[in-house]
């Protein structure tokens, strides 16, 4: 087993990025949330999981271990497969993931593409008690914290085209993405004076410091993945 890939980013897609190590460019899948901490031509450590099929063999890339581990124990629900647990853990965190498991939130888990209501009774009933407990694994890929993140590092690319991508990458229209879009930009500038969101209801974690980054500049890293579960949360709504 590929426990992990420590190299150089030397290509970044919608659905995954290729890194070089021994001079050997390796591709790996990826949640947008993982694919946001990683910057073409940087050094890199992404933790991996190997699955192999009769046809082919399939890297997927996480930004920390537990995002890893979480990935392979959704996989022994049945029904779930690699694409929906990768599906998962770009709608939730490890941690959140664990909250709806535990508090038995079948509407949470059906915001999903491509879980049901009776999918998402299975796989609360399968998991139950498998996953640990929320923080288990020191908060690490809680949101608004990547493992990757660190001090100095360079800003993220315009978080509107890395959303996106995203959403169009997990079977979302492009007017259904861009309206999502615009409604977590609206959220976001009113955190940023002080405000609830457009809707009334929550922004993302960290609503202020991303409406400051919309009106100073692309946001950090942290803030593509939460603007990206936001978009995902307002979607589910809709």
């Amino acid at each position: 087993m590929i426990s992990h890939l420590d190299g150089t980013v030397s290509a970044i897609a919608p659905e995954g990025a290729v890194i070089e190590v021994g001079g050997v460019g390796l591709l790996v899948q990826c949640t947008p949330g993982t694919l946001a901490t990683l910057r073409r031509g940087e050094r890199a450590r992404v933790a991996t999981s190997l699955v192999v099929r009769e046809d082919a063999l399939t890297l997927f890339g996480f930004a920390a271990d537990d995002e890893r581990d979480v990935f392979e124990l959704l996989q022994t629900a049945s029904g779930v497969g690699p694409r929906l647990a990768l599906a998962m853990l770009a709608v939730f965190t490890p941690d959140e993931l664990r909250r709806a498991v535990a508090a038995e939130d079948v509407t949470a888990l059906t915001r999903v593409p491509g879980i049901g209501r009776k999918g998402a009774q299975r796989i609360v009933l399968e998991l139950a008690g498998r996953l640990g407990p929320p923080g288990a694994a020191g908060r690490q890929g809680e949101l608004g914290q990547p493992a990757a993140a660190g001090p100095g590092r360079p800003a993220a690319a315009p978080w509107r085209d890395q959303v996106r991508a995203g959403l169009l990458n997990l079977g979302w229209q492009a007017r259904e993405a861009d309206q999502a879009i615009a409604a977590v930009e609206a959220d976001t500038l009113a955190a940023s004076d002080g405000g609830n969101g457009a809707d009334g209801g929550n922004v993302p974690d960290g609503g202020n410091a991303a409406g400051r980054a919309i009106a100073n500049g692309p946001p950090a890293e942290a803030e593509v993945a939460a603007m990206l579960r936001a978009a995902l949360r307002k979607l589910s709504r809709a």
